[in-house]
């Protein structure tokens, strides 16, 4: 799997009629998150073990084994809460 990046880009031109010379409280609030979300998934991108991860998960056979994990032991909700309430004493 290979990942290709432009870090550089720029964003699409806006129509300049549709934008006022001060924009509002909204319109900086979805800026700023469209940049940390931009900011995350690049970090996402250039991070060693994300990427790693990434390349197992995406590997037919490890995602195989993936598919078919399961438990077998299946616990109801008051034995799981009393267990819980013992370990957190």
């Amino acid at each position: 799997m290979q990942i290709r990046t432009i870090a550089n880009s720029t964003p699409p031109a806006r129509d300049a009629s549709a934008v006022s010379s001060a924009p509002s409280s909204e319109s900086r609030r979805i800026s700023d998150d469209v940049a940390q979300a931009r900011h995350t998934a690049m970090s996402a991108l250039t991070n060693d073990r994300f990427r790693i991860m990434l390349e197992q998960i995406t590997d037919p056979v490890s995602s195989g084994a993936l598919m078919t994990m399961h438990s077998d032991n299946v616990v109801d909700f008051k034995s799981a809460q009393s267990s819980y309430a013992d370990n957190s004493e």
